[in-house]
């Protein structure tokens, strides 16, 4: 695979970088083991002060980071910035609690004295995607560099400039050199890596079978992976819900990032009562939305990442509809326009048996269906093999205490749109993965979590 700028609005190729070759990612992986030697021991009070450089960078230079996410991927400008911003925040989190999380913590035995002591494992390879091109990578690097580890990255090949980028922002921040380096290599190469003995542990965003291949290519070695991978998220609503504000929230949870989120809100379970006022209501919100420019502030939905992508994305879409689905707007390539533009577009009627009940959307579409009451609620939205994030809206507190309990995903979000924070544990389960990022839970990952016990 080419690892290459190509603009996702006009198609043009900005610049393309030539991969690095086999002697180049061991020289690489020897500075990375090299570093972790010396930088295992740096104090955290030195690690999150580097951190909160790094924070710092992020915010002077928002604009400049935004504009490189926004030419690589497409994303609107504005998201861009606010992504360079949420990365200072997780910088800032991991810095001001890191410490708090890597304590001992003092347990009661049959020892005189018995502790928990976390510890760094080394180098950790992280595999990350295109569509949150800063925050997937600093999400997983604010905790790891904390801990102690160092990390290599290997980033989606259609946003380089991005991972070099990140690169520059730690070291500049003051993290030595090899404690995190960006390889341009493509995924061919995953495997050689994470067979070298000094990779101790991998973390993945990304498809399904990305992830199923990072897993067998670490489990022949043994060593762990946590895993974020794909999601096609139920948006409950029942007739109990604040109608208005769940309608708003339902059009921003499904055309964040242009759609092109694993935790975007991808299929809308609407009880019978109130569906056409919900229906009608997000047929008119989709059709107002503005398609352009993503550098533009007045754009609301901008490209898909690359033609690959709006390809496969119009091929689910005319397959659902052959299957008996129904098309309610939207549902084909904008004509005569350069780039990879696809309007908002919703399907209804999706028979249950069809292969695309079963699969993820991946950009500006919604599956809208009508249920009975909140059992076929429950039913459906755990009907898929997905299970990350999950919305549902109801005033009813019997309701919603069984959503919480009942719904099988990663996260439960009521009367809210899911998001990830840095506050709270983030991952799924079934086939949307294994482990978590953020929070405790994510900086104790990648740690040897060592008992230790004396007499």
């Amino acid at each position: 695979m080419a690892i290459a700028t190509i603009n996702p609005a006009t198609g043009e190729k900005v610049q393309a970088f030539e991969p690095l070759p086999d002697t180049a990612i061991a020289q690489k992986l020897d500075l990375a083991q090299r570093t972790f030697e010396k930088y295992r021991h740096t104090s955290l009070a030195q690690r999150a002060e580097w951190l909160l450089t790094a924070a710092k960078i992020l915010e002077d230079e928002k604009e400049s980071f935004g504009k490189i996410m926004t030419l690589e991927m497409g994303k609107l400008l504005q998201a861009g910035v606010g992504e360079a911003e949420k990365c200072a925040t997780v910088c800032r989190y991991y810095a001001e609690h890191g410490a708090e999380f890597l304590k001992d913590v003092e347990l009661t035995s049959d020892a005189s004295h018995s502790f928990v002591r976390y510890q760094p494992l080394g180098i950790i390879l992280a595999v990350m995607p295109w569509n949150f091109p800063f925050w997937q990578v600093f999400r997983f690097a604010a905790p790891a560099l904390m801990a102690g580890n160092v990390g290599i990255l290997k980033h989606a090949s259609n946003v380089p400039q991005c991972a070099l980028a990140i690169e520059s922002i730690l070291r500049r921040a003051g993290f030595p050199e090899g404690a995190f380096q960006s390889l341009l290599v493509g995924s061919d190469k995953v495997a050689q890596i994470i067979a070298d003995d000094r990779v101790k542990a991998a973390t993945l965003t990304g498809s399904e079978g990305a992830g199923a291949s990072l897993a067998s290519a670490a489990g022949k070695h043994l060593k762990k992976v946590v895993l974020e991978l794909g999601g096609s998220d139920p948006f409950i609503v029942m007739e109990s819900a604040d109608l208005d504000t769940a309608i708003s929230t339902a059009v921003a949870a499904r055309m964040l990032n242009s759609g092109q989120t694993c935790i975007a809100a991808k299929r809308f379970i609407v009880q019978e009562s109130i569906a056409d006022t919900f229906t009608q209501a997000l047929i008119s919100k989709f059709g107002a939305l503005k398609i352009g420019d993503p550098m533009q502030p007045e754009t609301q939905i901008g490209p898909l990442a690359t033609a690959t992508i709006l390809k496969e994305l119009d091929a689910q879409v005319q397959s659902c509809l052959q299957q008996g689905g129904k098309l309610l707007t939207g549902g084909e390539p904008l004509p005569n326009t350069p780039g990879n533009y696809y309007p908002p577009t919703i399907l209804t009627d999706i028979p249950p048996e069809a292969s695309t009940h079963q699969e993820e959307f991946f950009g500006p579409v919604a599956l809208l269906y009508r249920v009975p009451d909140l059992d076929a609620a429950i039913q459906l939205a755990n009907s898929t093999p997905f299970g990350l994030g999950s919305s549902a809206w109801t005033q009813v507190t019997a309701e919603r205490d069984r959503l919480i309990n009942e719904i099988e995903a990663g996260c439960v979000f009521i009367n809210g749109m899911v998001k990830s924070d840095p506050r709270l544990p983030f991952g799924g389960i079934k086939r949307s993965g294994f482990g978590r990022e953020l929070s405790a839970q994510g900086i104790h990952e990648f740690v040897n979590i060592k008992t230790v016990w004396v007499k």
